[in-house]
This record gives C-alpha cells, sequence and structure tokens, in this order.
C-alpha cells in the first residue's frame, strides 16, 4: 500500500506530534465490538488506553505519517522475509512508539497467515498494544467502527456540556448566585472549584479538592492551583477579558510562566500530583480569577467551566466594582428627577454619547451575548429590549464599526440631554440596515444643503408640512422609511415588519391627506427635508 503524496516530507523537521481535537476512545470499548472479532495479544492491558483515530499504512517507517494517538493499521505488505532473525520488528515498533502512535493493529491475511512472533516481542518490550485483525474483518470496517464510537462520544459529551451549562444558568439566578455557581461547576467536574479575588485570597468556593485525604498533599495541589491563578491575574487590574470573547474567557494558553514582559492569559492549565488544574480571569476589570481543580480532564471540561467563568464574570462586575456602584448611583438619581446631563459624569464618559441599536443574525439575544456586544463597543451600558440590543457609548473613545454576527444602527453624536432623540435615530438607523443589508448605518453620515437651514425655522416649517399626518405615527414613520429606500415596497415592508400591501395602503394614504404626487422627486425632497426636522 502506499502513501498519499499530501504526507509530509519525511527529511523536513516539523513540530513534535500532537493528538488531534477529536473525542478519544478507549481501546476496551473498540476490542468489545463482537462484530469485528478483535483480540490483543500483546503489549500492557491498559483500561486508560485510547485512541484518536485509526490510520491504514504499510510503509516501513510509518513515523513521518503519524500525528500521534493513532491505532495503525497493517497488513504486514512491508515486512521483509528474513524480519524475524534480524532487527526489523523492533525498529519497526519503536518508531511508531517515538511517534506517539496508541497501537498497532496486524491484520491476519492475505500476507500472513499469523501475527510474526518477533512483532508480539517487540511490542511487549516497547509496551505497544498488539490487536489481532481477523481474516474476515476489513481494515474500513474497523476504521468505521472507531468513528461510530467517536460520533457516540462526542454525543454524550455534548449532552453532559449542555446540562451543565443549564444547570449553570439556573444557581446564577438563585439567591446566593456565585456559592451556587460554585458549587454546580464544583460537581460538575468532579473536584473543586473557588473564586479567587484581586489579592488572591479566595472568596469562596466549594467542592473538594480531588486526591486530598487519600495520602496526597493537598498543600502541594492548592499551592499549584494558587500559582496557577496567579498567571492568569491581570497585573495592573485591567481586565485581559474584555476583546476576547463573550465573558472574556478564551482557550487554554499553558503555564510557561508569568514573567517575559508578555500579555497576561485570559486561562491556563497545568497538572500537580496527578490533578488537572485551569484558571480563567474573569471579564470584570477588577482582577477575579476563578480556579477548578479536577481529578481529570474531559473534552468539555473547559467548554463547563468557561460558561461558570462568564457567570462569574457577570455576577462579579457590577457589583464589585466602583464603576457599578456609580452606574446605580446613576440609575437612582435619574429615577428621582435629576436631569441626564447630571448623571452622565457617573457614568464615566465625555460629554457626547452614541446611542446604538443592534440586532443579531441569531437567535434573540440574552445578557451574555449583550454583555459581549458590549465589551466590543466599549461600553457595558447595554440593554436587551425584545429582539434588539440597546447600548449608551462613549462618543471618540474608540472607533464605532461593524460588529460581526450583528446589524447595527448608531445615532449621531449627541450630549446626554439629547438621548432621546438620539434613541430614536438609532432605531430608524438599524431598520434601515436590515432593509439595505448592511452591517453598520449611522444616522446623519453626510451633511448636506438642509444643514444649512436654522433649526427653529427648518423644525416649523416640517410641522407646518407634515401637519395633515401628525396625528398618525404610523403613517409618519412609514412614509420616512419609505423615501429613505428610494419608494422600494419590499424593503420598506422588511424594515417595518409589515406586509407590503399595508406599506402601499399607508403611502397611498400620505398621498391623499398631503394632496400630493409622491411620485415627483421635487415633492420627494421636500417630504424628506421636512421629516429630517420633525
Amino acid at each position: 500500500m502506499e502513501e498519499t503524496s499530501t504526507m509530509p516530507d519525511p527529511a523536513v523537521p516539523g513540530p513534535a506530534p500532537s493528538v488531534p481535537p477529536t473525542p478519544p476512545i478507549s481501546l476496551a470499548a473498540l476490542l468489545a465490538r463482537e462484530d469485528l472479532g478483535l483480540r490483543q495479544i500483546a503489549g500492557p492491558r491498559d483500561s486508560a488506553t485510547v485512541i484518536h483515530w485509526a490510520h491504514t499504512s504499510e510503509m516501513a517507517d510509518p513515523y513521518p505519517y503519524l500525528l500521534g494517538g493513532e491505532l495503525l493499521l497493517t497488513a504486514g505488505v512491508h515486512v521483509p522475509e528474513a524480519a524475524g532473525s534480524g532487527t526489523y520488528f523492533d525498529d519497526y515498533v519503536s518508531r511508531i512508539v517515538e511517534a506517539g502512535g496508541a497501537a498497532l493493529g496486524f491484520g491476519v491475511a492475505p500476507v500472513h497467515d499469523t501475527v510474526p512472533r518477533a512483532l508480539v516481542v517487540a511490542c511487549d518490550d516497547y509496551g505497544l498494544p498488539l490487536v489481532e485483525v481477523p481474516p474476515r474483518t476489513t481494515f474500513s470496517a474497523v476504521a468505521r467502527a472507531v468513528w461510530q464510537l467517536m460520533a457516540q462520544a462526542r454525543h454524550t459529551e455534548l449532552r453532559r456540556v449542555t446540562e451543565a451549562q443549564q444547570s449553570l444558568a439556573a444557581a446564577a439566578a438563585r439567591p446566593d448566585p456565585v456559592p451556587s455557581v460554585l458549587r454546580q461547576l464544583a460537581q460538575r467536574v468532579g473536584g473543586r472549584a473557588a473564586l479567587y479575588a484581586p489579592d488572591g485570597g479566595e472568596v469562596a468556593s466549594a467542592g473538594r479538592m480531588p486526591g486530598v485525604g487519600a495520602g496526597t498533599g493537598g498543600g502541594e495541589v492548592s499551592g499549584a492551583l494558587a500559582g496557577l491563578v496567579a498567571v492568569v491575574r491581570p497585573a495592573t487590574g485591567n481586565g485581559s477579558g474584555a476583546g476576547t470573547g463573550a465573558g472574556g474567557v478564551s482557550a487554554g494558553t499553558g503555564t510557561g510562566g508569568g514573567g517575559g514582559g508578555g500579555p497576561t492569559p485570559s486561562s491556563a492549565s497545568d497538572t500537580a500530583a496527578g490533578v488537572h488544574l485551569a484558571a480563567y480571569a474573569l471579564g470584570t476589570g477588577q482582577g477575579f480569577v476563578l480556579g477548578v481543580a479536577a481529578p481529570r480532564r474531559d473534552p468539555g471540561d473547559h467548554t463547563i467551566a468557561s460558561v461558570g467563568a462568564v457567570l462569574l464574570s457577570l455576577l462579579t462586575g457590577e457589583h464589585q466594582s466602583s464603576t457599578g456602584a456609580a452606574r446605580s448611583s446613576a440609575l437612582v438619581r435619574l429615577l428621582l428627577g435629576a436631569a441626564p446631563e447630571e448623571v452622565a459624569p457617573l457614568l464615566g464618559g465625555g460629554e457626547r454619547w452614541v446611542v446604538v441599536h443592534a440586532r443579531p443574525d441569531g437567535p434573540a439575544p440574552d445578557a451574555v451575548t449583550a454583555s459581549a456586544l458590549g465589551a466590543a463597543l466599549g461600553s457595558a451600558l447595554v440593554d436587551v429590549d425584545g429582539d434588539v440590543v440597546r447600548g449608551l457609548v462613549p462618543a471618540g473613545h474608540r472607533e464605532l464599526t461593524a460588529q460581526p454576527g450583528w446589524t447595527c444602527g448608531a445615532s449621531a453624536p449627541v450630549g446626554p440631554q439629547e438621548w432621546a432623540s438620539a434613541d430614536t435615530q438609532a432605531g430608524r438607523a438599524l431598520s434601515r440596515a436590515r432593509a439595505t443589508r448592511t452591517r453598520l448605518v449611522r444616522h446623519g453620515e453626510h451633511p448636506g444643503l438642509a444643514d444649512l437651514v436654522p433649526p427653529p425655522e427648518a423644525a416649523a416649517h416640517a410641522r407646518t408640512v407634515l401637519a395633515p399626518i401628525t396625528a398618525n405615527p404610523a403613517l409618519t414613520e412609514t412614509l420616512r422609511t419609505w423615501l429613505s429606500l428610494h419608494g422600494s415596497w419590499d424593503r420598506t415592508a422588511v424594515a417595518l415588519s409589515v406586509h407590503r400591501n399595508t406599506v402601499r395602503q399607508r403611502i397611498a394614504r400620505c398621498a391623499t391627506l398631503l394632496s400630493t404626487d409622491l411620485d415627483d422627486p421635487d415633492v420627494r425632497m421636500e417630504l424628506w427635508f421636512a421629516l429630517r426636522h420633525a
């Protein structure tokens, strides 16, 4: 059998073999398949032996073509006749072990009637499990069984992760949310979960440290976890998670040491005394860190812990920071009648603000997705209103750009006293963005001749022109949207979420009440001018 040309050149040195990111299965599970008739005849019979995929090769030196973790299948085509009397099989097995192969499957027939005795001895010597594949079982059947078992493992793991996410979300809604989330997380990973304060001390914890009480050193594991927490904690108190995705949690980066002047990782993992450790910097901006210790590291554990970190970020951020206290004060003052311009300084912005309305491409937004959008926009002042997220963003702090997965409308920069009108502008800009399939539409991006007219005079003119339809907001908004979309019935219907016939009826009603011809471009221009200043 011949290797494909897509394999790497053996003469070119490459990185060390790494295990593919697929759910592994135990070799024992594959051997238990009665339809295959596989039998282990050499090597360690360890229930912890796992394989990540099956690969067929008839190369005398398979090392350059292995990634690690494979069940290597061969019919012995490459074996020379005099192999049993030399070092051929020792060299062959040692190269498989060096490449990280998990096991070797040898097919009996059509080349060999039995598995060579020298191969059995070599596998025992090098600790490589050797599996006999009977004549009736094809290599493709073995590979198919591997993938079937992997699919089952993936389904089981996804179900476990989904159930964990639901239980963590329910825990976050309890009266004691932080301890409840930690208890649920510890239960799901079968170990211990702890929340660490910016000074390194434990704020709360749940579960038991794996291995403690059975003669192992609990202090060693606890110290290692505290050290890992210090690796991911932001050195300056500025949250490293603000720009790393939902909740600020990213993939583990390892623990190469906290020095070196590089960026602080938002998560890291390590092992101490056989216990798997992980730490996650919370996206609160205050240096809180989640530490997790578990007896094993299953494929979904990182996802489950990441969900816990997101929830803890939301639970700790607003209540533990001075910024959160200032926002609470701002809310109270607004409710008690303070003017917006008096409240704005408490929110940490400048003199000008932009209101953003955003709608996701997928399901309706929730608190987590809204928080992630706010982090991307540079503001924590977000609100979920049905299927739209509204945000209040300080103008000039960072450039407002389109966000992947969102359709956005932005107001013009305004002062706090104009927040209400800016909210209306953002809503209209979002409607236009959806109708034109544009990711981001800004209100009044391009100045025109109409801006030369003093606002009071423009407003008075608008009231006079639009007086016949002002009493009916549906007519006014339909006319505004229809004109902004160049008279398109379909796009107006999409923007207003009504039927196109409803749009036609409303526009016809506008033409009647205004006693004008809406097909005349001059008339449309005058009405658009009036609507802009209404």
